[in-house]
């Protein structure tokens, strides 16, 4: 409870002295000795909520101020009670309903003044909107870094599609000796359409597969597929390929 006495005080006397002159415009408004009494008690009940809510005082005083100088007026004789006169006394209960009926009401939030060392709470959405849906939050995108061409790569010497699996059965011997032995004849028969170009790198690659069997083939072996496929990291089409390359004139 508030302990500031003289605020009370002053209070409590500046609403009897309003009330007495309050209640004389009301009798002199031909208001009824009962009825009339709730005319400062309606003016009264306004400024102590305007107070409470720290909203409308200035129009309280300004009412309170404009009340009491018409009833000194009408009680010197200086203004006479004119039909607009009794009008404006008539409207104060009405009006002192309305407005305390709105002061009543919930107030609006009023603006947090950031304070040196003192963190200022964040608002969430869910608070402001209750029935807001909340908006999903973007996923989070690994950054791989920038894109390299695959022909950049080296991988498959330019050659477009996919290369078979390794679990794919293999045609000929599958020994994984390295330089291996052959052991059987190849079978299967690649139907592929060779783009322009691929040729020599074929033969580039099947160059290079006879430098690096020499011995092998000198012996009159011929490495597997898949001693191909492991040495140069490429498919089973194209190690059968070099393979029927590397088999010796008939």
């Amino acid at each position: 409870m508030n302990r500031d006495l003289l605020k009370w005080g002053a209070l409590a006397a500046a609403l009897a002295t309003m009330a007495s002159a309050e209640y004389d415009l009301a009798r002199a408004c031909g208001f009824g000795e009962l009825v009339a009494a709730g005319v400062p008690a309606a003016l009264d009940i306004y400024t102590l909520r305007a107070l409470r809510a720290h909203r409308e005082v200035l129009v309280t005083v300004v009412a309170a101020i404009l009340v009491n100088a018409v009833s000194h007026l009408v009680a010197l004789a200086l203004l006479p009670v004119t039909w607009p006169v009794v009008v404006a006394v008539s409207a104060i209960a009405p009006l002192v309903l309305w407005r305390v009926h709105a002061l009543g009401g919930p107030a609006a939030a009023a603006p947090v003044k950031a304070v040196a060392g003192t963190p200022v709470p964040a608002v969430s959405a869910e608070r402001v909107h209750p029935d807001t849906p909340p908006v999903p939050a973007a996923p989070t995108v690994p950054i791989l870094g920038s894109f390299v061409p695959l022909a950049e790569l080296g991988l498959g010497h330019g050659l477009p599609g996919a290369y078979p699996a390794a679990e794919q059965p293999e045609h000929g011997d599958v020994s994984d000796a390295l330089p291996g032995t052959d052991t059987g004849a190849d079978t299967g028969a690649d139907t592929w359409e060779l783009p322009d170009g691929y040729e020599r790198a074929e033969d580039e690659l099947t160059g290079r597969a006879r430098h690096d069997f020499a011995g092998l083939i000198e012996d009159g072996r011929i490495p597997s597929i898949r001693t191909l496929r492991d040495t140069y990291s490429i498919g089973q089409p194209r190690a059968q390929r070099i393979r029927d390359a590397l088999q010796p004139a008939a």
